[in-house]
């Protein structure tokens, strides 16, 4: 069959349309792929891996969260290179701006002979000139003062005037310091010029310190000067050997010192002081020979003030021993001391004051109540007066009682022994002094550990050369107003002591604190806020799962109940600053997990000491038992769900 031209003719067009239709859409489709690869190099090349890539024919439609507005332009001029910009469809988004953080405001204040140094980044609100008064009112208007600080318009953050009161009243206290202030937390750094003002310095900044506000104190003080350089070491009537006081100017005298002493009878611990002011590089020979002495004596003291050697046998000692001993100490010690000794009668103290016959007698007693009451002989009229002002002038006005009498025939230096007493009695809580003219007895007790060895330096610089003197003084630490406060492994011992007796519980499927754990946790802030929120105190809240269900979810779960407890602890107005919360999940089993025993151990809270927020060597471990509870329904966290099954019906809903 024979066709006929036409249909030829619409056979072949219809053929080549078709012919061009699919090379059109080919090429299309190539110019389509090759576009959308090469803009998508381009971009990963630039940095902007965030940009989604997509064509629609020619155009190029880029998509995605650019960090900033930034970031957006650039991403559109690299495509732009690639292709014509015609053809590029933008539907970029851009990240929200955030908000600006305001700076992490401080002041920073150098206070020393030369005037008051201030760096820092104030508010802009704060008035500088009025600060700076009120620097000046602190330490001295005649002191010059370098205003160095900066100011950022934000807003005070909270806390920063009590922060700034506190750290003005250390700075008041401290006249060779650095304070650093922020709206937590206040740090001084200082030098004292003694031990005991150290004591004084540290007592009151904890005392002073607000709520709210966390104290860092790093107060040194340097090698003291001691003057009179003083030893006395002694071995009573029982046998017992002791030091009242111990000076020594190197650690290597101090080592000598004490092995002599333990030779002779020392039992126990005992330490020297290190100090300036030693009169000969022999100190620490002549302390071996005087403290040998007193042992082959078989008791009584040896005091040293300066070159200056008392030696004090016990009464009924042999005289042909105390001869014997006297002579080898007298030749064998260095040149420059003097020796003084004395074979005494018994001493007879009976604490009257009032016969008439026996030795004269002062004595002064001072109540646990502050009252303090002076009995017995004193020289005259001017005496009198002056033992009366110095007593209220140690003790205060009101708690003095006078019951002296009046005896001329006292015999000389009598003044000096009893006001010698009444500074010994000053350095006891309560007790007593006996002065008699050739011995002085003081007992009581002090919350000063330092006061047994500064009576001895006292009396023995007071007394001169063959001074007599009993120290039966005992420390209590209950009256040290340091001492009173808690270590740091005391305070976390007690949370985790309240801790095991009601253990922090979680319902299934839950972080939140709920139950009996709510009065944990009452009990846990009022130990933080009560002595141990006076100390240096960090600590760390891990929180731990059992090894069922996936690694993940058990991580993510412990997280959240750590942080659980720390949100509780801020609940309750207490510091958390120097407080982290770290979920560890399953890496640290205490038990093992293939039993329900094991882990419903390894389900718990721990808490331990952190040293600077690493980890720190463990001080005590509380266990949150989830299984603990009267209603298994309710805190039974393993009962048909493991940690892992719970996280992960959280996550789905379920």
């Amino acid at each position: 069959m024979r066709l006929s031209p036409k249909l030829v003719t619409l056979a072949a067009l219809v053929l080549a349309a078709a012919l061009c239709y699919v090379s059109a859409t080919a090429a299309a489709g190539l110019i389509e792929r090759g576009s959308q690869s090469a803009v998508k190099t381009a971009l990963i090349e630039g940095g902007h891996d965030w940009a989604g890539v997509e064509t629609d024919g020619l155009q190029v439609i880029l998509s995605g969260t650019a960090p900033s507005e930034a970031a957006r332009f650039r991403a559109l001029s690299t495509t732009g290179s690639v292709v014509d910009a015609s053809r590029v469809i933008d539907q970029i988004e851009v990240q929200p701006a955030k908000p600006i953080e305001a700076p992490k405001f401080s002041i920073e204040i150098l206070r020393n002979d030369e005037g008051v140094s201030m760096i820092g980044l104030i508010p802009a609100e704060v008035d500088r000139d009025a600060f700076a008064d009120r620097v000046a009112l602190a330490v001295g208007e005649r002191v010059g003062i370098t205003d160095l600080l900066e100011t950022a318009d934000y807003p005070l953050p909270e806390g920063w005037d009590t922060a700034v009161e506190f750290g003005l009243y250390a700075l008041e206290m401290l006249p060779r310091s650095k304070v650093s202030i922020s709206a937590d937390r206040v740090a001084v750094t200082a030098i004292s010029s003694s031990g005991a003002e150290k004591r004084r310095l540290e007592t009151s900044l904890a005392r002073e310190a607000p709520e709210g506000v966390r104290l860092v104190v790093d107060i040194t003080a340097p090698r003291p000067v001691i003057t009179p350089f003083t030893l006395r070491f002694l071995i009573d009537e029982s046998g017992t050997a002791r030091f009242d006081a111990c000076s020594a100017d190197t650690e290597e005298t101090r080592r000598r010192i004490l092995s002599a002493a333990a030779s002779a009878g020392l039992q126990g611990r005992a330490d020297c002081v290190l100090g300036l002011g030693v009169p000969t590089p022999d100190w620490a020979e002549a302390a071996e020979q005087a403290i040998a002495a007193v042992g082959e004596l078989g008791g009584g003291s040896v005091t040293f003030s300066d070159a200056d050697i008392s030696l004090v046998a016990l009464a009924g000692t042999e005289q042909t021993a105390f001869d014997k001993v006297v002579g080898e100490l007298e030749s064998n010690l260095p040149d420059v001391f003097s020796l003084t000794s004395k074979l005494p009668e018994k001493a007879s103290v009976d604490g009257t004051g009032e016969a008439e016959q026996g030795p004269p007698e002062f004595v002064a007693t001072r109540s646990p109540e502050g009252r303090v009451q002076l009995r017995g002989r004193v020289t005259n009229e001017q005496v009198r007066e002056a033992v009366k002002s110095f007593a209220q002038a140690s003790f205060g006005s009101e708690a003095v009682y006078l019951a002296t009498r009046l005896d001329p025939d006292l015999p000389d230096g009598w003044p000096i022994r009893v006001l010698a007493g009444l500074t010994a009695l000053s350095e006891l809580n309560s007790g007593s002094v006996v002065v008699q003219p050739a011995y002085i007895e003081v007992r009581g007790i002090t919350g000063n550990p330092d006061a047994k060895a500064e009576i001895a330096r006292h009396l023995a610089e007071k007394l001169g050369e063959g001074a007599h003197f009993e120290i039966a003084v005992t420390y209590e630490a209950r009256l040290d107003p340091l001492a009173d406060l808690p270590t740091p492994e005391q305070c976390l011992a007690k949370i985790v002591a309240i801790n095991e007796a009601t253990k922090i519980t979680f319902e299934p499927s839950s972080t939140e604190i709920t139950g009996p754990a709510v009065g944990v946790m009452d009990k846990i802030a009022e130990v933080l806020k009560g002595k141990c929120s006076e100390i240096e105190f960090a600590f760390e809240i891990g929180g731990h799962t059992d090894s069922q269900g996936r690694e993940t979810m058990n991580q993510q779960l412990s997280q959240q109940r750590a942080d659980a407890v720390l949100n509780a602890l801020m609940e309750r107005r207490v510091l958390t600053g120097r407080i982290t919360a770290i979920g560890y999940g399953e890496e640290q089993p205490i038990a093992d997990n293939e039993t329900e025993e094991g882990r419903e151990a390894n389900r718990r809270i721990e808490f331990k000491l952190s040293a600077t927020g690493d980890e720190a060597e463990e001080a005590g471990v509380g266990e949150a038992d989830e299984a603990e509870g009267e209603n298994p329904s309710e805190d039974t966290a393993d009962d048909g769900a493991s940690d892992a099954e719970e996280s992960e019906a959280e996550t789905t809903g379920e």
